[in-house]
Parts: structure tokens; C-alpha cells; sequence
């Protein structure tokens, strides 16, 4: 597997490197501001990436509320943040990669060879002394990149529903448990699931857990084929590169509980 994190000083160290192209993918949900956390603090030389109108389809019940874009959709935008053949991406964001970590999926999936999650995100850069830049950068010269989606595994709610492996659940424990569910129309999980908080992959500093760390937490939940799910097909993304980091490759349910809720014919798990 490719490297799936870049630390901080390895970032303020190989900026000048003409080829990395870095993308700021702030995003939170109920927090709409984004771009304005964006215009009073970035990396020099991001670009702002939308989650919810460039890292995702349009929402539905159906289809769930980050449906994955449709590669030409996709492709446009990331000509649009000058990306091309060959580059060294690095996207971040303010909250230890969770939702960063959609754009580094998504970007593997379409065949991008090189992404990186900035380990540690924004608060990482501050912290090795990397400066900030104000206000939005210019628009980059338009990229060449040539989506070819499919490059990691997906798998849909059908195949979820006959899984023959290990599911994780990547929301909180409360959601998970059926004891709260502040978005989509039931509370619970997808029977079979296990609970695995997505941010357990991380320490106190934000930054991703050791590599032993991360493989004897994943080892503990089984053997067999991995699939990740979480509330919109967002923080499971999160899950994923931890995975990664350990070794482990993983398939994205993307309409995750926001889809398999929303369809009656699917059941419904609560409790532990």
C-alpha cells in the first residue's frame, strides 16, 4: 500500500515542491463554515474543497446524504483544484482528518496514486510553527487528472446485508446503540455491525494512534474481509486510512446509515 499520512514538518519541509497540491477540506456537521474558517487561516497554497457539493453526489433518501459524485463530476473539480498526473496531494483539515479523510478516499478511488492525510491536521501545522495564509489564494492553473474511479472497494447495501466478514460501525457509541439519533430517521445500527468509534484511531494530540497501536485494535474486532460504514459514508472514510495505516484493506458502504435507514426493508439493530 501507498503511505497514507504526512506529517507536519514533512509537509513545511517539501512545500516549495511544486508538485504537491493541497487541498483544505474543512468541513463539520452543522457547521456550514467552512469557507470562512478557510479565508481566516489556511496552509499557503490550499484550495477549499466543498464536501458536500465536490466530494459528493446530491443527497437523497435513496441514495443517502454524501452519495459518491459521479467520476466526470469529480474529475471537473479536481481539474478545478489543479490537480494533474502525478502529483503529490495532501488534503487537511481542523479535526484530526475526519473529514479530510472523504477527499483522500475519494481521490484513491479514483485513481490518484499519491494522497496523504496531513497527520494531525491544521493544529499539527500550527504546532511545528507553519505559517497561515489569509483571505483565498488565486485560482490554480486548471489540472489535467484523468478520473478512473473504482480503485478502492465499494460495496452497496445488498452486499452489506449478506456480509461475510467484519462490519464497523465508525459513529459514536450512543448512535450506534439506537440511544440518540440526531440526523436520520431511525436510530440503531445495521445488525451484525460492530462498534468501532472512528475516534478511537486517535490520540490526545489529534494525530493518528502508533501502527501497533491501530493493528491490535483492528485485529480485536476479527478476521475475515473488512467493510466500514458510519452515518453518511464521510467518517467511515477516516476509518478506512486507519486501516490502511495498519495494513488492512477495507470496502466503503458510502449510503451507510443514512441510506440503509431510510429503507423500511432493511432491520434494525439497538443495543450493545
Amino acid at each position: 500500500m501507498n503511505p497514507v499520512l504526512i506529517s507536519a514538518a514533512e509537509l513545511r519541509d517539501s512545500l516549495g515542491d511544486k508538485t504537491i497540491r493541497l487541498l483544505d477540506v474543512r468541513w463539520a456537521l452543522g457547521d456550514p463554515d467552512g469557507p470562512e474558517h478557510y479565508r481566516k487561516g489556511h496552509i499557503p497554497g490550499a484550495v477549499f474543497v466543498d464536501l458536500d457539493t465536490e466530494l459528493a453526489g446530491l443527497p437523497s433518501p435513496r441514495h443517502g446524504r454524501h452519495p459518491l459524485p459521479a467520476p466526470e463530476h469529480l474529475q471537473r473539480c479536481a481539474r478545478s483544484w489543479g490537480i494533474c498526473a502525478g502529483d503529490l496531494v495532501v488534503v487537511y483539515d481542523a479535526s484530526g482528518g475526519m473529514a479530510a479523510a472523504r477527499a483522500w478516499w475519494l481521490l484513491r478511488w479514483a485513481g490518484v496514486a499519491d494522497v496523504r492525510l496531513l497527520d494531525g491536521g491544521l493544529p499539527a501545522w500550527t504546532r511545528v510553527g507553519g505559517e497561515l495564509a489569509i483571505g483565498v489564494e488565486p485560482d490554480p492553473t486548471p489540472g489535467d487528472l484523468e478520473v478512473v474511479p473504482g480503485r478502492l472497494p465499494v460495496i452497496d447495501a445488498d452486499a452489506v446485508a449478506r456480509w461475510d466478514g467484519v462490519l464497523l460501525d465508525a459513529r459514536t457509541v450512543d448512535r450506534f446503540r439506537g440511544e440518540q439519533e440526531p440526523v436520520d430517521p431511525r436510530a440503531g445500527h445495521i445488525p451484525g455491525a460492530i462498534c468501532a468509534p472512528t475516534s478511537d484511531n486517535l490520540g490526545d494530540d489529534g494525530c493518528f494512534r502508533s501502527v501497533e497501536v491501530l493493528r491490535e485494535r483492528f485485529a480485536g474486532f476479527g478476521n475475515g474481509p473488512v467493510a466500514v460504514y458510519c452515518g453518511s459514508g464521510v467518517t467511515a472514510a477516516h476509518q478506512i486510512a486507519a486501516l490502511a495505516v495498519a495494513g488492512v484493506e477495507a470496502a466503503l458502504y458510502p449510503g451507510s446509515w443514512s441510506q440503509w435507514a431510510h429503507d423500511p426493508k432493511r432491520p434494525v439493530a439497538t443495543g450493545a
